[in-house]
């Protein structure tokens, strides 16, 4: 994936990511899950200093304390792409449920991102490579990518 250049201002972001062999993960206080091999979105917002610049960046980097469950997931997964958009109102949630409406999205682990929501989850397997401008018509414009 090439080097992303990021606002320093809040927002909201997907990250794709790929699976490339089953794996049993530890996913935080979600405790241990087989994943499959296979495709896999994320959805998140970025709210604190340095905004989706600073959070993104720290998904990215792999960080070696984990703090968030979507820390425990990179371990075993590669981002293969980052889309996002600038905006005051976190949108993860209306993202979340656009991506459950896509035909053979499924949600991957109940609870995964969302403990500060009522989604079901952040983290949904989807069948194949997601393209950019069918995520775009589904959750609207997004800038990034």
């Amino acid at each position: 994936m090439t080097v992303l250049r990021l606002p320093a201002e809040a927002g909201s972001y997907v990250l794709v990511l790929r699976l490339a062999r089953p794996r049993r993960v530890r996913l935080g206080g979600l405790g241990w899950h087989r994943l499959p091999a296979g495709w896999y979105l994320y959805v998140g917002s970025a709210r604190g200093p340095g905004g989706l610049a600073a959070r993104v960046g720290r998904h990215l980097r792999r960080p070696a304390a984990q703090h968030w469950h979507i820390d425990y997931l990179r371990r075993a997964a590669g981002v293969t792409a980052v889309w996002w958009r600038v905006a005051p109102d976190r949108l993860e949630c209306a993202w979340a449920d656009a991506i459950a409406g896509w035909p053979g999205a499924a949600p991957a682990v109940p609870g995964f991102g969302a403990s500060d929501c009522r989604c079901l989850t952040h983290l949904w397997r989807v069948p194949g490579p997601p393209a950019r401008p069918a995520w775009a018509a589904a959750a609207g414009t997004v800038a990034g990518g």
